[in-house]
């Protein structure tokens, strides 16, 4: 970890989640929030809690109040990006360390601080090595439930309202509903976009080192 003074920083510390990690379509989102001392109980008053605890349609309206009044980010990766840098890096953590820490960054633009707190998804080291010049003083604090802190809830709604809003565009472009998680019904689609558009669509559209890439591949080729 790093220390850093106070002086000339504001109070207060920044949260970051990510959302799409689990979700075979779509992109992987990460996002930060930067929450001034004293604020908890505003976003408490607003029903900010882990994205997982909350309906789409409530996840987005959080997310204007959210963006409307709080220093923030958001880092979004879309599939074919994601699955190069998958190739690249081998390693999904690496990938989220390197988004968490942009996230940090760019909120570090705007506002001087000297905390980060997220969840603990991998070695600390790989987002303490990610973080560039300006996050080279900042205190960075993984937590296991990081979505307890209200900063990092509020990220979460960030990040899963993005994660939504290209998920249906995407949906869009390749005439589909693409289904959230990685279930049966994400294979079923998955067999008709390969049979529509050939098994490269996947690239475009999913991640493809998910185990559900064989089986997809498997059915379209029996």
């Amino acid at each position: 970890m790093r220390q850093s003074s106070l002086f000339q920083s504001e109070r207060g510390h920044i949260g970051t989640d990510e959302s799409g990690k689990g979700d075979y379509f779509g992109p992987l989102v990460a996002a930060g929030v930067f929450l001034p001392e004293g604020q908890e109980k505003v976003l408490i008053e607003l029903g900010v809690k882990d994205s997982k605890r909350v309906s789409d349609n409530r996840v987005r309206k959080l997310s204007k109040q959210i963006r409307g009044g709080y220093i923030h980010s958001i880092v979004a990766i879309g599939p074919e990006r994601y699955n190069e840098l998958y190739t690249k890096l081998r390693n999904l953590n690496r990938i989220l360390a390197w988004a968490h820490s942009r996230v940090i960054e760019n909120i570090l633009e705007e506002v001087p601080c000297v905390l980060a707190v997220t969840d603990q998804f991998g070695d600390q080291r790989f987002v303490i090595n990610a973080l560039m010049k300006k996050g080279r003083n900042i205190e960075l604090e993984q937590r296991i439930k990081a979505e307890e802190d209200m900063a990092v809830a509020a990220a979460s709604i960030l990040a899963r309202s993005e994660f939504l809003r290209r998920l249906y565009f995407l949906s869009k472009d390749f005439k589909v509903e693409l289904p959230k998680g990685s279930s049966p019904r994400s294979e079923q689609t998955g067999v008709e976009l390969v049979k529509t558009y050939g098994p490269d669509v996947l690239s475009k559209v999913a991640k493809r080192h998910f185990k559900l890439t064989q089986r997809i591949l498997g059915v379209v080729k029996d």
